[in-house]
């Protein structure tokens, strides 16, 4: 965020920096439905308190898993693209082929 947005109207700034992200990166809000803001923390939304709620859990689960893995082995790559994308479009979109 600009030292603008900051001083200014700070948590509405903070939203608009969060769409403006998923606008410029063709992100879809219904199928990524929390982030991490760098130095502030999470956000999450769904259809109704308890999804958003849900969804933040989650979130935090995804995090510490990430934090411990790379606590364990610091020389750990990131998943690759591709691998990433095959778990993600299986289960969500037109194509989605698997379900739990």
């Amino acid at each position: 965020m600009t030292v603008e947005e900051i001083n200014g109207e700070y948590e509405y700034q903070t939203g608009e920096v969060i769409i403006k992200t998923f606008e410029e990166r063709g992100l879809d809000p219904a199928q990524i439905p929390a982030v991490l803001v760098h130095s502030h923390g999470p956000f999450a939304w769904g259809k109704n308190a308890a999804d958003a709620v849900h969804n933040a859990v989650v979130l935090e689960e995804c995090a510490y898993m990430g934090l411990f893995s790379r606590q364990l082995a610091p020389q750990l790559p990131d998943m690759q693209p591709e691998l990433l994308d095959k778990h993600y479009l299986r289960k969500h979109g037109a194509n989605a082929y698997y379900g739990q």
